[in-house]
């Protein structure tokens, strides 16, 4: 069939949106009609190469939609049904996935890779050029055709645009606040970087229960917006925060500092982590620059107070459980996911999106088909 795509074609280039070849799915695959995509900063990383990838691919990574056709030996869904895409593929059989940590599974090695698990393309030019997809999923494109391991279904009557949130920036901000960082009843919080992801982490931490919630950003709309999510006390700067959080708690410092900026650099890590006291953990859920090696820390502190520093995919979640979880909570009312989108683009637009989350000027912008 044809389809409508946004592809990245070179470094530092522009989306250019196109008509697309798209092939019918595979055995173990599903075609979807997309609703909704996220604009996350991991596409932006592709634009940058802070995440190399195989190019020219078709972007996107956060989306939702329905099944409009299913291959062979699919049975985990039907046509109909309304999904969400995660990320990363879950198998359930290698070891990772037998742990319950399906955000490591194996199937997961080659997301950036281009082709699909059985190493053919998808998608295709109109020349006949073979084009990757982003993390399996290509969500910038009005139809597309993944693994069934890619996608969960969800309850009916959940808004398919908002579901779509959960496919990435959501299960990762959650995450990072209740499953890396442990975060538990009582405890103090420091996420440091409100953009897609580290709002999700305040209102993380708001569901673990913590009694301070300190959101760093130096935009002041984002510090409001925080304060809308969830966060108790903002900062412009971890400067800012140490001295918040040392008064909050009367020295102690935080339980954990999270760490969701636009790029993770080297030199942010020592700030984190002396915003966390005895024990505290620093989570590095913010991607690095793939050629950056270093980072500046102080390894008594690290060995004397017991402070931990831990990596954060996808949250350390599992998307079968918790993607239903979350979109129950927001049906609760205990989630937002209406605050987290400030504007919404037609695909057309995606390059005036991306322009708008560099300038700060959002926390989550949506494509709506």
């Amino acid at each position: 069939m044809k389809t409508t795509a946004a592809v990245l074609r070179e470094l530092g280039g522009k989306w250019e949106v196109e008509e697309v070849e798209l092939d019918p799915p595979g055995p173990g695959e599903v075609l979807v009609e997309l609703v909704a995509s996220g604009l996350c900063h991991s596409d932006e990383h592709l634009v940058t190469g802070d995440l190399p990838a195989a190019l020219p691919m078709v972007g996107g990574h956060e989306g939702s939609g329905r099944v409009l056709e299913a291959g062979a030996g699919v049975t985990e869904v039907a046509v109909g049904d309304p999904v969400v895409m995660t990320f990363l593929p879950s198998c359930g059989r290698c070891s990772y996935c037998a742990q319950g940590f399906t955000s490591l599974c194996n199937d997961g090695a080659g997301a950036m890779l281009g082709p699909q698990l059985d190493g053919t393309y998808r998608f295709h030019s109109g020349s006949g050029e073979d084009l990757g997809q982003m993390c399996l999923l290509g969500t910038f494109a009005r139809h597309t055709v993944v693994p069934v391991k890619s996608v969960v279904k969800i309850d009916e009557g959940i808004p398919l645009e908002l579901a779509a949130l959960v496919g990435c920036g959501v299960t990762t901000g959650v995450g990072s606040a209740v499953r890396t960082a442990d975060l538990r009843v009582g405890d103090t919080a420091v996420v440091i970087g409100i953009g897609g992801i580290g709002a999700n982490a305040v209102q993380g931490a708001k569901l673990a229960g913590c009694r301070y919630v300190v959101a760093v950003d130096p935009v002041a709309f984002k510090r409001e917006k925080a304060l809308e999510l969830g966060a108790t006390h903002v900062a412009a700067d971890m400067d800012e925060a140490w001295a918040t959080v040392s008064e909050l708690t009367r020295g102690r410092l935080a339980d954990a500092a999270i760490l969701t900026t636009g790029v993770a650099e080297g030199s942010y890590l020592q700030p984190a982590l002396q915003l966390v006291g005895k024990r505290g953990r620093v989570v590095v859920t913010a991607l690095g620059h793939p050629d950056e090696d270093t980072a500046s820390l102080s390894l008594l502190e690290l060995t004397l107070y017991e402070k931990q520093i831990r990596g954060a995919l996808y949250g350390s979640s599992n998307a079968q459980h918790d993607v239903p979880r979350l979109l129950e909570l927001h049906r609760l009312g205990q989630l937002k996911l209406e605050e987290l989108v400030t504007r919404t683009y037609a695909l057309d637009e995606i390059n005036t999106g991306y322009q708008d989350m560099r300038e700060g000027r959002n926390i989550r912008g949506v494509i709506r088909y």
